[in-house]
């Protein structure tokens, strides 16, 4: 299945809080979103990894992925080496994306920042005709997504490009509120953390009004972008009221 965006995330939740909007933006406009989870987020305060893949196949039903995969790496130890890179160059050549989106290349959580290094150097590698990969058995062929993202996540980040995504707000938070176990839910007496209290949930709406400000809108997303982009016509940045 050739997807045109590929959303690549150290944790499950990890593109629901940062780019959820845009990615319900994107498929109500008819494109094919998927999500690569990276590890299980099993080191997490609440829950477990068995709930939250549970809890992660909700979310994509109510984002309407049409793919989801989780690799199963360490969580808090995966690494930016070959074997991580080879994984994730299988991945891309399976899925074709024309557009990767990747965690923050700085954050309050270490995965964080590792995960957006290796999400960039597997894509460039994926890119490369003598690194020899196979899925289920046939040979894959070089591909190279023509732009990598990174979302904003914890720490502010001043963005380079902020996308609407008001009409979607309430999907997004219905997106997170499925990891019932991670953040507020008045049933859950698991032991508070950062994101569990009702403020979490006040911070991402502000950071989005914020943003959404920023661009003369009610909600948005940011984004920072790895290279630069290009346009033909100066039109092409003319795209809000």
């Amino acid at each position: 299945m050739k997807l045109d965006i590929l959303v690549m995330a150290a944790h499950p939740d990890d593109a629901e809080l940062s780019c959820s909007g845009t990615i319900l933006a994107q498929i109500a406009q008819g494109k094919k979103v998927g999500i690569i989870d990276f590890t299980q987020g099993e080191l997490g305060t609440r829950g477990s990894a068995e709930i939250r893949l549970l809890e992660a196949a909700d979310s994509a039903k109510i984002l309407g992925l049409s793919a989801r995969e989780n690799m199963g790496f360490r969580d808090g130890f995966f690494l930016d080496d070959e074997a991580h890179q080879l994984k994730l160059v299988e991945v891309i050549r399976k899925y074709r994306p024309e557009i990767l989106l990747a965690n923050a290349l700085t954050d309050r959580h270490p995965d964080h920042g590792r995960a957006g290094k290796l999400a960039v150097n597997a894509c460039f590698l994926s890119g490369l005709k003598k690194i020899e990969t196979t899925h289920d058995g046939i040979n894959q062929e070089a591909w190279r997504p023509k732009q990598i993202f990174h979302y904003v996540q914890s720490v502010y980040i001043q963005p380079d490009f902020v996308v609407d995504i008001s009409e979607h707000w309430d999907k997004k938070e219905a997106s997170i509120k499925a990891f019932k176990t991670q953040f507020f839910n008045p049933d859950n007496k698991e032991e508070n953390t950062f994101i569990s209290t009702p403020e979490f949930m006040e911070f991402l709406k502000a950071r989005a009004r914020e943003y959404g400000q920023s661009i003369q809108v009610k909600y948005g997303e940011g984004f920072v972008k790895n290279q630069q982009v290009g346009v033909k016509d100066l039109f092409d940045f003319v795209f809000l009221k």
